[in-house]
């Protein structure tokens, strides 16, 4: 893995020498069939060249109207995949033992800070091909706009968007080492919380030992 510069990469606000877990991008292909749905548009134009074809009065006007067809269809695809080429490349997801923030856009970049406090949960949905799409479920009162986070979003999720790690590369091992950080981040928490509740536990054990007993 090569070096991540946060100074260079992540928000101003994200604190310096927290260490690098896992940084990566969308692949191109899993986010053109997934975000942009590039396999329902292939059925599409598959099923209306069928149609128009079958719909022609004769073979050479069949094949005619079924090159154009699939003519459209290829250069919607080629679109498609231009699109998810761009937001691909555009699109940066780190992960560091604090927290997890993902860039997301191409023409107006959004950085999404997410320390480990304000997330709930993780899911993850893995593919055949290895990928893997990683939601996250935010504390509420922390909100960040759908149409800000696509294609970095959990599909169809409006109400409460969730970001979402879109068609990672070795989605099991990533999605492992999220819930590993997560789980560090937690224990590490109830550690202080725990540190912290012992000498107020001690003052009042010392209060009552020393109050006088009744007569």
């Amino acid at each position: 893995m090569k070096t991540v510069d946060l100074a260079k990469l992540l928000p101003s606000d994200v604190p310096s020498g927290e260490q690098v877990l896992w940084h990566g991008r969308p692949e191109t292909l899993g986010l053109m069939r997934r975000a942009f749905r590039a396999d329902s548009v292939v059925a599409y134009f598959v099923a209306l060249t069928i149609w128009n074809a079958a719909s022609a009065p004769d073979a050479a006007t069949a094949a005619l109207i079924g090159a154009k067809t699939l003519g459209i269809g290829a250069a919607a695809l080629a679109l498609l995949g231009l699109l998810a080429f761009a937001h691909a490349r555009a699109s940066l997801h780190v992960l560091t033992t604090r927290r997890l923030v993902i860039k997301a856009g191409v023409a107006l970049p959004i950085f999404i800070n997410l320390p480990f406090s304000q997330i709930e949960s993780a899911a993850v949905k893995l593919y055949a091909d290895g990928t893997a799409d990683i939601p996250v479920t935010i504390v509420r009162g922390r909100r960040v706009a759908y149409l800000a986070l696509w294609p970095q979003a959990r599909p169809l999720h409006f109400s409460l968007p969730q970001p979402a790690l879109r068609a990672v590369a070795k989605g099991a091992e990533v999605a492992d080492a999220l819930s590993r950080a997560l789980l560090a981040a937690s224990s590490e928490t109830d550690a202080k919380r725990q540190a912290a509740q012992a000498p107020e536990q001690g003052d009042a054990a010392d209060a009552i030992a020393a109050r006088p007993a009744a007569a």
